[in-house]
């Protein structure tokens, strides 16, 4: 790498895992350079969180989603693109790339693909459209204070009464709880229940009588988490996905929903990007922070060809160990990126604030310690 520190505008890698053909590129390369304006890019260049500020990721939403393409991974049918993993990675890459806002949303990246693949008729008719169009914004109900790292223990009760299912409890680290209409959760039904038995998989409107939301600010002042209070919650017991005990197994397949998609190549590239731009202001960079920015450079793309391989087949996300190989090297490698971008430019508030906002990427979707268990048993080093 040599000592310029020129922005990384060359061609997005995933032409050189899977092609999308020039078509496919043309056509989203002029819709990106026609679409965004400065203002949007500013504050895509400007994201260090989970999603970009909120007048931003309105404005771009509206425009992806009256293109048609808000859901990359979802089937035409449900009124998703239909396209090619080709065509996912390459359209990710390329929004980093023109420094797109940030459209990170568990409705399109987990709840939805979810309900396409386990939810019944009723509620992929109510609930797909309603997610395209922005007017349900979905949070995830998991850890509950006492039940972080251990999502098995999770103690928030759903006890059913007739028709409803009651929660008490808590639910605490909610990303956008403040902002969402609906949450998806885990509850116990069975309060003798341990671990996985007893649970059940639940869909809430946030605006259920019962329910407050008290954000948690982070060290660098913004609220992204929350805690989640249910006080004498109802819920219809129709308003679940799988069986009433079960719903260990149907948190099991949006977890690995989940783990496949929260930190993607765009993800990296943008981070990558941002310390690139740091390092623009910086003076007398030395050959150690070009051997770092070349280090990171070769591990993004080594990253984006080992997702490639798992996400392309199926039957590999859809066990354990793939899926934790990915969440551990993503979030650990975003860790990384936005150590040098503080190391380069210690003095940007731009980089404090996105060295902190990645300090809990290696907790999102269980610790990176839990997925070494989950991997240390699947070879067999462990029976438990």
């Amino acid at each position: 790498m040599d000592g310029s520190f020129a922005e990384d505008n060359s061609a997005p890698s995933a032409r050189n895992v899977f092609d999308p053909g020039p078509t496919f590129r043309r056509d989203v390369e002029t819709f990106l350079d026609r679409k965004l304006t400065p203002a949007l890019r500013q504050a895509g260049r400007e994201t260090t969180g989970l999603k970009s500020a909120p007048e931003a990721y309105e404005a771009w939403r509206a425009i992806v989603h009256e293109q048609g393409w808000l859901a990359p991974s979802w089937p035409a049918r449900y009124g998703g693109t239909g396209w090619t993993l080709a065509q996912q990675l390459y359209f990710d890459n390329a929004c980093a790339e023109r420094d797109a806002p940030i459209l990170a949303s568990s409705g399109i990246r987990t709840i939805g693909p979810l309900i396409i693949a386990a939810g019944n008729a009723e509620q992929k008719a109510h609930y797909l459209p309603a997610i395209l169009s922005g007017a349900h914004e979905w949070c995830q109900g998991f850890s509950e204070p006492q039940a972080g790292s251990d999502l098995t223990a999770l103690s928030l009760r759903a006890e059913q009464e007739g028709d409803d299912f009651v929660l008490n409890g808590s639910k605490i680290w909610t990303s956008f709880a403040h902002h969402a209409t609906h949450m998806f959760l885990l509850a116990r039904v069975d309060p003798s229940s341990r671990r996985h038995d007893g649970l059940v998989f639940l869909l809430l409107k946030m605006d259920t009588p019962g329910v407050s939301v008290q954000p948690i600010p982070f060290i660098d002042g913004d609220c992204e988490t929350n805690q989640v209070f249910f006080d004498n919650v109802r819920i219809p017991v129709s308003d679940r996905i799988g069986d009433i005990g079960d719903g260990w197994t149907t948190a099991r397949k949006l977890m690995a929903i989940a783990r496949s998609n929260n930190t993607t190549t765009g993800v990296l590239r943008r981070a990558y990007r941002m310390a690139l731009r740091g390092a623009q202001q910086a003076q007398g960079l030395d050959d150690h922070f070009r051997t770092r920015f070349a280090d990171l450079k070769m591990r993004i793309d080594t990253f984006e060809a080992v997702a490639a391989r798992n996400i392309s087949n199926p039957q590999s996300m859809a066990i354990s160990a793939p899926s934790s190989v990915l969440k551990i090297l993503a979030t650990e490698l975003h860790q990384e990126i936005s150590a040098l971008g503080l190391d380069v430019n210690a003095q940007s508030s731009l980089a404090q604030s996105k060295y902190f906002a990645t300090r809990a990427a290696s907790i999102y979707s269980g610790t990176n310690e839990i997925h070494r268990n989950i991997l240390a048993k699947a070879i067999g080093c462990t029976s438990d």
